[in-house]
């Protein structure tokens, strides 16, 4: 089954470089072989079930550690045809 997630995390510091949480969050992805849609707003990600779903986990653990006060995730199955 295919997923796609977007979430954001915050505080949002506004301009100038994302904010530590942001790119620890990313970076979870990308060590985990993901291509994430990685923006200003937020990050959007769609990937098989079995790959997407541990990843989002170690996204919470290390954004919360990096700084993070809220997460927002919406999950959506079947992402390949959103």
């Amino acid at each position: 089954m295919m997923l796609r997630a977007e979430f954001t995390t915050e505080p949002f510091e506004g301009e100038g470089e994302p904010p530590a949480h942001a790119l620890a969050a990313r970076d979870c992805l990308l060590a985990a072989g993901l291509d994430p849609d990685f923006g200003p707003l937020g990050t959007a990600i769609t990937a098989d079930r079995e790959r997407l779903l541990p990843a989002l986990a170690e996204v919470l653990d290390k954004a919360l550690a990096a700084g993070a006060s809220r997460i927002t995730l919406q999950v959506t199955a079947d992402g390949d045809q959103v």
